[in-house]
């Protein structure tokens, strides 16, 4: 292989014994949970303006995407090179510790 990076694709992530190969030879994996946010990230838009009975144009959709999915690659990547671990160990590490603070934040 002579990738320069890796995109998992939905719910197909890489094997463990590849994610191995990989870090050996310095290739970086964009983890599924990242690379896949934008559909979901789309839906919760539709969703909003469901509720409110607004409806948005497709290049505020995209704008307010690209918004968020930098946003996002940027902390993923900035904890990974941070705590010396993965793109996909720094995304659920990210996803774990939201999780955990809305169930504080609700008291469970």
């Amino acid at each position: 292989m002579r990738a320069r990076i890796v995109a998992e694709g939905a719910n197909l992530p890489t094997t463990p014994e590849a994610d191995e190969i990989l870090a050996a030879r310095e290739i970086p994996v964009l983890p599924d949970i990242l690379t896949n946010a934008g559909g979901v990230t789309v839906s919760y838009f539709e969703w909003a303006q469901n509720l409110q009975q607004i409806f948005w144009d497709e290049d505020r959709v995209n704008a307010d995407m690209r918004k968020i999915l930098t946003r996002a690659y940027r902390q993923v990547a900035e904890m990974a090179s941070g705590q010396k671990v993965s793109l996909r160990t720094a995304a659920y590490t990210i996803a774990v510790d939201r999780v955990a603070r809305a169930e504080r934040l609700r008291g469970t």
